[in-house]
């Protein structure tokens, strides 16, 4: 049983379980907040704090709150300011440049003047503005896909939150089945040294055979050797639950919570069914970049449409710095794209990523209601076995009680009363991990349907 529980420990992930404090120097000088007494909400606060995880879906999202900017800023207009210098002899510049610092004269008609013109200077100063009055739709695109992205990082954060929620819940009740595994395999040690006395001393009035008192021994080293692996997994669960928290694997813990001793409850099927596809965070981001492929697949086809942009220019030309002569103009223009061959291409494209993100979507319904499924029937049999180990306990101690007596009295063997003391030591050990899986269960079920949200309801 606690080989399974060191599986269960080992097999928390890196990724949900990552570092939850800050290995700077200036957060090594505080306190540890681990090395006090934490109950199971103020592990999983902890482990929410500072870690990577947390740190990643944080920084994603001000990523996406950025593009939402960026995309929103394409529909106001862009503004320059340019300050040119030019100089040469070329004829047509020459007489352009002189019209626009308005310095040409009479004198610039003549022949030699226009075919050889002496060298002109022009310091050009200019203020553009353009504004896109209909660009295709893509910045609507952009900025709609955008703020998609903005709602999915948002439940980006409450899909880790919630695994690493469950991964630390895992983590603590590893911790205490281990150490409720110890107790059990403790009190097995007590009654087998006891036994071990007690058969001593039979031997040595010859009530006894020595093959019953060697069996006891043989079975006392064998609770011994689980006595020593017991103390290894609680080693292996408290290193795992520091890591949990971010803090060194070696680092004491004390935990103040204990296993719960009581009975969840969960609804129907078809009602966790329901919730889940209603309020897991995975199934919104799907569903979100099934609405982002849309808005890819409108923005595509806006290609066909006309682009109008509108525009101004203010400058000034001059032959110095401080004097010239001002110009503006102001327009719209319209850009139709008559052929462009990969534009019906582009427009397949965003089709085709439509199709795949709704056939992902699809295929994550079919997965939820497994996920839900299997975390249902998993709870069921963890409650089951409860109940039965619950009620084992007592037959296999009266068991015990029965054979002890008929030993005393000669009428049954001490490999009766071995096969009784195994037997309630199983029960016991059974008593312990359904205690574990029925709590560890019952967060699943709400992991699966999206309600993993508080863990204040398994200590209370």
């Amino acid at each position: 049983m606690f080989r399974r529980l060191q599986r269960y420990a080992a097999g928390i992930t890196v990724a949900a379980l990552a570092a939850a404090f800050s290995a700077t120097g200036a957060r090594a000088q505080e306190p540890n907040p681990v090395a006090q007494a934490l109950t199971l909400s103020e592990a999983v606060n902890v482990a929410l704090q500072g870690n990577p995880a947390i740190q990643r879906v944080g920084a994603g999202r001000d990523g996406a709150e950025a593009r939402l900017r960026e995309a929103r800023a394409g529909r106001w207009p862009i503004v320059s300011a340019s300050e040119r210098l030019t100089n040469g002899n070329n004829p047509v510049y020459v007489f352009g440049t002189l019209l626009e610092q308005g310095r040409f004269g009479v004198d610039d008609f003549a022949l030699d003047a226009l075919n050889a013109p002496e060298p002109v200077t022009n310091f050009r100063s200019s203020l553009d503005a353009t504004v896109p009055v209909f660009d295709q739709f893509r910045s609507r695109t952009r900025t709609e896909q955008a703020r998609l992205g903005l709602e999915s990082a948002d439940a980006e954060r409450v899909v880790v939150e919630q695994r690493l929620r469950f991964e630390v819940l895992r983590a603590y009740f590893a911790v205490l089945v281990a150490e409720a595994g110890k107790g059990v395999v403790d009190e097995a040690v007590k009654s087998a040294e006891a036994d071990s006395v007690r058969l001593r001393d039979m031997f040595d009035s010859g009530l006894v055979v020595a093959s019953d008192m060697m069996a006891v021994d043989v079975q006392l080293a064998e609770y011994r050797q689980q006595q020593i692996q017991t103390e290894g997994d609680i080693a292996i669960a408290y290193a795992t639950l520091a890591t949990a928290l971010g803090a060194p694997a070696q680092s004491t813990l004390r935990l103040t919570s204990a296993m719960p001793d009581r009975e969840f409850t969960v609804g129907a099927i078809d009602e966790l069914t329901a919730d889940a596809l209603a309020t897991r965070p995975d199934y919104l981001q799907r569903k979100l970049e099934l609405r982002s492929r849309d808005e890819a697949v409108r923005g595509a086809k806006g290609e066909y449409l006309p682009r109008v942009d509108a525009f101004a220019s203010v400058g000034a030309s001059a032959d110095k710095l401080v004097n010239g002569s001002g110009d503006y103009a102001v327009g719209v223009s319209v850009t139709f794209n008559l052929f462009d061959a990969g534009r019906s291409a582009r427009v397949d494209q965003a089709r085709a990523a439509r199709e795949i993100a709704d056939a992902e979507l699809r295929e994550l319904t079919d997965a939820i209601r497994l996920d839900v499924v299997r975390a249902y029937r998993e709870f069921l049999a963890a409650r089951g076995r409860l109940t039965v180990a619950a009620s084992a306990i007592s037959q296999a101690e009266e068991t015990l009680r029965i054979v002890r007596d008929r030993h005393e009295t000669g009428l049954t063997t001490i490999t009766e009363v071995l096969r009784a003391q195994t037997a309630l030591l199983r029960a016991r050990m059974n008593l312990v991990n359904a205690r574990y899986l029925h709590s560890v269960g019952y967060g699943h079920v709400l992991l699966a349907t999206g309600r993993l949200t508080d863990v204040t309801g398994f200590t209370r």
